[in-house]
C-alpha cells in the first residue's frame, strides 16, 4: 500500500515527534508499505522519510519546482522517484492520487489544510481512502475538540467521524491503516446542503 504522510517540513519541533514519527515510518515500511510525501529532508516529513527507508519502502517524493529554486525546504535526498510540480495544488493532487491511505502527524498551517482537504474529499465521495490521524503525545487533542464542537453545534454531522480515526498508540494506527475499511455513506449522510 502507498501510503501518504502530512507533517511537519521543521526541525524546530520536540524531538519526541521526531522519534515516533521514524518509528512509525520503519514499522510501515517492515509490514511492506511504501510512502507517498511532500519530499521534505527535515522535521516530520524527514522523519518518515527515514523511517520507511530504514524499514526497506519505496519513497516517491513530490515537491513543488519553486521549492528548489527558492531553496524553500530541503529535499530528502534518498527519494526512489522524486516528481517535481508547477504548484502547491498540483503538488497535494499528485500525492493524494498515489496515496492508498493518508497517515497525519504534527504539524502545522500546511498539515491541517492537507489533512482537511483529503477529510472534504471523502465527505463528498471523492475518495474512500483511509484517513488516520496519529495524535502523538496528544497534540491532536484540540483539533478532536474543535470537530466535536462543530458537530454539537450542527456544523458537522456526526458521522462524519466514521470518515477518520485519531490514534495515541502506534499499533491502533497501523490496524486501523491496513484494515483499509470503506464505508458506503452517501454524500447526503455526511452534509447537508
Amino acid at each position: 500500500m502507498n501510503i501518504c504522510v502530512f507533517g511537519a517540513a521543521s526541525n524546530t519541533i520536540d524531538k519526541k515527534y521526531m522519534l515516533a514519527v521514524e518509528e512509525m515510518g520503519t514499522q510501515l515500511a517492515q509490514s511492506g508499505h511504501n510512502l507517498v510525501f511532500g519530499a521534505g529532508g527535515q522535521g516530520l516529513m524527514g522523519a518518515a522519510a527515514r523511517g520507511f527507508k530504514k524499514g526497506g519502502a519505496k519513497i516517491t517524493g513530490v515537491i513543488p519546482e519553486f521549492f528548489k529554486e527558492a531553496g524553500i525546504e530541503a529535499i530528502y535526498d534518498k527519494c526512489d522517484r522524486l516528481i517535481y510540480t508547477d504548484s502547491m495544488r498540483e503538488r497535494k493532487a499528485e500525492m493524494e492520487n498515489r496515496a492508498d491511505a493518508f497517515v497525519i502527524v504534527p504539524g502545522g498551517i500546511g498539515t491541517f489544510e492537507e489533512m482537511f482537504e483529503v477529510l472534504t474529499l471523502k465527505q463528498l465521495g471523492r475518495h474512500n481512502k483511509t484517513i488516520a490521524v496519529y495524535n502523538i503525545d496528544g497534540y491532536y487533542d484540540s483539533m478532536e475538540s474543535m470537530l466535536d464542537h462543530s458537530i454539537g453545534e450542527n456544523f458537522v454531522k456526526e458521522s462524519c467521524k466514521l470518515l477518520y480515526g485519531i490514534f495515541s498508540d502506534l499499533p491502533s494506527l497501523i490496524d486501523y491503516v491496513e484494515a483499509d475499511k470503506h464505508f458506503d455513506l452517501d454524500v447526503s449522510q455526511l452534509k447537508d446542503g
